[in-house]
């Protein structure tokens, strides 16, 4: 599950932002669209957006997992042109080991403290229905992760807020 629409505030990192005002519409549709188990466990990244949608989306108790928060990005640098941001996303994921912009972690530590936690989770909840709620570039990069595929930066780009994907994991 992808966060809500995020309040852009260019005096901070995208980390602390919350939800945008109006947010809640499109969380409300989603909430009441079908889509979403009735019996899951819930989980989110510790980041308000993303805490913030799942307790819009869910009456069920959500788990706080900081190790699934976003790609951290500790730069209030703005991208006024969003096939810029889209190009230094696609080179953090060409050169994992390194940042992508200065203040960027590097996508290989994302994936390094997000990728176990996750299958830590599937493990210890075999039978369950799990819902993740973070982010775009962790989950585009976790996805790739649990399918053993090339991450779809294509699928990446097309993300809503909120949006989701599913990902069967037997």
């Amino acid at each position: 599950m992808r966060h809500g629409l995020s309040e852009t505030d260019r005096s901070r990192p995208p980390h602390e932002w919350r939800l945008a005002t109006g947010a809640h519409v499109a969380i409300a549709e989603l909430r009441h669209s079908g889509l979403l188990p009735d019996d899951a466990l819930w989980f989110s990244s510790p980041e308000p957006k993303a805490l913030d949608t799942a307790g819009m989306l869910t009456d069920r108790e959500v788990g706080v997992v900081p190790e699934l928060r976003e790609h951290e990005r500790h730069s209030t640098v703005w991208f006024d042109d969003p096939q810029e941001f889209r190009a230094v996303v696609r080179r953090a994921f060409e050169v994992p080991d390194r940042p992508a912009l200065e203040g960027w972690e590097p996508l290989a530590s994302t994936r390094d403290r997000l990728v176990p936690v996750v299958r830590r989770i599937l493990l210890d909840h075999p039978d369950e229905e799990i819902v993740l709620t973070g982010h775009g570039t962790a989950w585009t990069l976790l996805v790739a992760e649990l399918t053993g595929s090339a991450p779809d930066l294509g699928a990446w780009a097309r993300l809503r807020m909120p949006d989701l994907w599913v990902v069967e994991t037997s």
